[in-house]
């Protein structure tokens, strides 16, 4: 099973922005975390980050076929970008959402999710955990097709 991790802008600048929101962590801690929550899945991933809206909707795109399902962290697009929204419908891959902090109860702007209607399921608000709770619902989800 291979799942395409996906995360948009400024995460690759964790551990610098906002870390009473996001953490004091940065983004290689992200990435080792995300390594290690795979091996203890029995899943294999492959890390993309990008702060441009189209290299996102190609990474999607380009996931046909290649990968089983889709963890993404839209960050700031996901309150924008219908692109990304039916680049995920488009290639109809199990998907799944996460946000470090839950937009839920920030500006009322995050509580619209664009690319969370073409997933399965949202964590939010639990940190670097909401990704390995996707990678667990997604192998779960994959295992019993």
């Amino acid at each position: 099973m291979k799942l395409l991790i996906i995360n948009g802008p400024n995460l690759n600048l964790l551990g610098l922005r906002e870390p009473e929101i996001y953490g004091k962590q940065d983004y290689a801690a992200l990435l080792d975390f995300l390594q290690a929550s795979a091996e203890e899945a029995g899943v294999e991933i492959e890390c993309f980050q990008s702060n441009h809206e189209g290299a996102i909707v190609d990474a999607i795109q380009a996931a046909y076929g290649v990968f089983d399902g889709i963890v993404i962290n839209p960050a700031a697009y996901t309150h924008t970008s219908v692109a990304i929204l039916d680049a995920l419908k488009a290639v109809a891959l199990p998907a799944v959402e996460v946000h470090l902090s839950d937009v839920s109860l920030r500006e009322d702007f995050r509580r619209i999710s664009y690319a969370g209607m073409a997933c399965q399921k949202t964590f939010m608000g639990l940190g670097f955990e909401g990704y390995r709770q996707a990678i667990l619902f997604l192998k779960d989800r994959l295992s019993s097709r």
